[in-house]
């Protein structure tokens, strides 16, 4: 690829996200969800993020959308083709340049039936019945209401909604549970067709197997932030090949290596341990573990642990 067409669309700088609740009784507080969270997106390339539930994935598309809850409070910043992304500028390339394809079906508007919300303001009634046909949504699907659907249905739509604009940015969370085997691959043929023509695509994924075959770069979540990004192929040479313990330890968890749990637990976010989040449950631990870490270059990728080389 040439160097002209791997601009960074998406870059997202030590980002917090914070949510303002109750705790015990009136008393009020912060709970801090994502912690100087780091990544980017280039363009013509896949960048699948990983991780397991709770680990922040969903609150990181969610606050790149602007659509984060009221008691939301975020620090750090968003650079979007190289310029600040404020919730202004969010607002109004969201559906156009940015398109989101959610984890939830509910996102549909239960009042409105599904070819029009395809549509929306812009989009043509042939693209739609394109998109329809190319993932298996029979004509008369578009006069439906969303209630009228089944949930495969329904994600189907999502994803047909995000793919009417030509967009630069695609956030997919979690696009494919439900969908059969053929149009797994056939949306994941979409966003490689859709990369390899400029887009930058973020694919949220609990499925690693779907990550290692979309994906240019894996980021791995762990307890609110990035442990580790590294190259795809990274991931298909072994876990010798990868540099932080916990995605070592994800790897080894998968049926198809050793199929070896990991003892302990994801810390809750109001009780993280100092230093290194997963110190607690990693076999590598000692003191250097219980200071800042930051997340640095290593063997081509970029890591946060003491310990990677």
């Amino acid at each position: 690829m040439e160097q002209k067409t791997k601009q960074e669309i998406l870059s997202v700088e030590e980002l917090s996200v914070s949510f303002s609740m109750y705790q015990k009784g009136l008393r009020k507080g912060n709970l801090e969800v994502l912690h100087k969270l780091s990544l980017s997106v280039r363009a013509g390339e896949i960048l699948a993020v990983a991780g397991s539930s709770g680990s922040g994935k969903s609150i990181l598309a969610h606050a790149i959308l602007g659509i984060l809850p009221g008691n939301a409070c975020m620090d750090g910043r968003m650079l979007y083709k190289g310029q600040p992304l404020t919730e202004k500028e969010k607002k109004g390339l969201r559906g156009r340049e940015i398109a989101f394809i959610p984890q939830s079906v509910d996102y549909l508007d239960p009042l409105m039936r599904v070819g029009k919300q395809v549509r929306g303001v812009r989009g043509t009634k042939e693209r739609q019945r394109e998109l329809f046909r190319k993932y298996g949504l029979e004509e008369g699907v578009e006069r439906k209401y969303p209630f009228m659907l089944s949930g495969g249905m329904a994600r189907r739509v999502l994803i047909a909604s995000a793919l009417m604009e030509d967009a630069c940015l695609i956030v997919a969370d979690e696009p494919t549970p439900g969908l059969s085997e053929r149009l797994t691959e056939e949306t994941l043929k979409s966003f490689r067709e859709m990369a390899d023509a400029g887009c930058a695509v973020l694919l949220i994924t609990h499925d690693i197997d779907l990550a290692f075959k979309a994906a240019d770069r894996i980021a791995v979540f762990y307890a609110g932030t990035v442990v580790e990004i590294a190259p795809a192929e990274d991931f298909r040479k072994g876990k010798e090949a990868l540099r932080h313990p916990y995605s070592r330890a994800f790897l080894e968890a998968l049926p198809q290596n050793e199929f070896c749990p990991l003892p302990g637990f994801q810390p809750y976010a109001a009780k993280l341990p100092k230093g290194c989040l997963f110190a607690e449950r990693c076999r590598e631990r000692n003191e250097m573990c219980m200071g800042e870490i930051p997340m640095r270059k290593v063997r081509g990728g970029e890591v946060r642990c003491v310990h990677a080389r």
